[in-house]
């Protein structure tokens, strides 16, 4: 199959002229400045790499427009997300995460890291099949034609104080697995059952200093380094998490974690109230650090400290998280925006390296080392974006000084156009080859927030 665009992002600049041949689900050839070939499907508009979510919960969709109406904290929010959790099964998982994973494959998203902790029965008891919460999501994703990086997740405790852990309680009996073996010997189950997929990844990850304590913490890492998987974890969200691990530990939720489980294949989800110190050590370990702005500002949790981690060697990525809004695109401009409104200055972050965030950093933190450029032997992934819609018509000049930054700061999720991943058309002409996004969507929140 060859596809011809218009204009296209290849060495992470815009050129135009584009042809990219695809064989097996990758990049075979790719000329630039070139006729299209006889019979070549043609792409107008700007095509980049496929865009990587590395941070989702599935089921916080049902969320989005539903907790706006009073005042409150992220700890209010939660409480509304807690209700939801309690009332999925397997089969409304499935359900529900395909409109989103489709949601998502129609903003060009191509690969969702999922921080899955719904594991068992709403009493806490395993489903038969051990897996069966973490394996209707991996199906999810096959059906919405997306790669999926399954985030098995260890809870253990409901929170975390001055005096210690404390138990779980309501919707968290869900999340935990009695044991820290217990949780090892489930995510080694997950990790066989798909083996042989092409579409999906295990990798672990640690709820939060506040969720999991120091065995647990050490177990996620060595299961991590056993397996050679990734590993992530939401790291200092919210001041209170930082108040309450230095009342408990005397340390940072980062310094907690431990240097030893820093590096390229951990990222810290969130790192929104880090100390200099908690910087220094994302930074000199080149720890990925996975920015949720959209979900940040919704929760008012505050702005997280993009150029200082940069500027330490830190490398960043993107997050829906909660799905408040599905963009990665708004997601990209929203770090140089939130760092423009703390500090003053425009400008902190180029537009190539905003890209990176949305395409090869995030597809790295996901362990799809072979995505996100358009190049050949990678994962044949594409998205155009149309830039003579509303929103980009008369802005995204190719001829201008910084055509790249026009997109980003332009266009929207709404300006996709089409979608290839692994060589596969997912989405055409802004709709989704397989899945009736809105009509599954209203489907699956309705069923999940009717209350008769």
């Amino acid at each position: 199959m060859k596809i011809w665009c218009e204009a296209a992002v290849v060495d992470g600049r815009i050129v135009d002229r584009v042809e990219v041949e695809i064989t097996d689900g990758r990049f075979r050839s790719v000329a630039v400045d070139v006729d299209p070939s006889p019979g070549a499907d043609r792409r107008n508009g700007v095509t980049l790499p496929g865009l990587a979510n590395a941070h989702s919960h599935a089921f916080h969709r049902v969320l989005r427009g539903r907790t706006q109406a009073d005042r409150g904290s992220f700890w209010a929010w939660r409480d509304i997300m807690y209700s939801v959790a309690e009332r999925l099964d397997p089969d409304s998982y499935r359900r529900l995460a395909r409109a989103v994973f489709a949601e998502m494959a129609c903003a060009g998203i191509t690969a969702v890291g999922e921080f899955h902790y719904v594991h068992h029965q709403p009493d806490g008891t395993p489903y038969n099949e051990a897996n069966a919460m973490g394996l209707a999501l991996v199906e999810a994703a096959a059906e919405a034609g997306i790669r999926i990086t399954l985030l098995d997740t260890i809870y253990q405790h409901g929170g975390l104080d001055a005096g210690g852990h404390r138990p779980v309680e309501g919707a968290q009996i869900r999340y935990r697995d009695t044991t820290v073996d217990g949780w090892r010997h489930r995510i080694d189950a997950l990790s066989g059952a798909i083996r042989s997929y092409d579409h999906a990844i295990v990798g672990a990850a640690v709820h939060s200093v506040r969720a999991v304590d120091e065995h647990g913490i050490l177990a996620a890492g060595r299961w991590a380094s056993d397996n050679d998987a990734v590993l992530h974890a939401h790291v200092s969200e919210q001041p209170a998490e930082n108040a309450a691990c230095q009342a408990h530990y005397g340390v940072t939720p980062t310094e907690h974690l431990g240097q030893q489980l820093l590096g390229p294949w951990f990222t810290a989800v969130h790192g929104t109230h880090l100390s200099p110190a908690d910087v220094k050590a994302y930074g000199s370990t080149r720890t990925n650090v996975c920015f949720c702005p959209t979900t940040e500002r919704d929760l008012g949790d505050g702005i997280g400290p993009s150029t200082a981690l940069v500027e330490a060697g830190a490398s960043l990525c993107l997050g829906s998280d909660s799905h408040a809004v599905i963009d990665v695109l708004e997601e990209a401009r929203l770090v140089e925006l939130h760092e423009r409104l703390r500090s003053l200055t425009r400008g902190s972050h180029r537009s190539g390296d905003l890209l990176a965030m949305a395409t090869t950093v995030g597809h790295r933190s996901l362990a799809w080392f072979d995505a996100g450029t358009i190049a050949v032997g990678q994962r044949a992934d594409l998205v155009t974006v149309d830039v003579d819609s509303i929103r980009t018509a008369g802005t995204v000049d190719r001829s201008g000084p910084d055509t790249l930054a026009a997109l980003l700061f332009a266009a929207s999720a709404a300006d996709v156009t089409d979608v290839v991943i692994d060589g596969r058309r997912v989405v055409a002409d802004r709709r989704h080859m397989t899945v009736d996004v809105v009509t599954e969507l209203v489907a699956a929140l309705q069923e999940l927030t009717d209350d008769r």
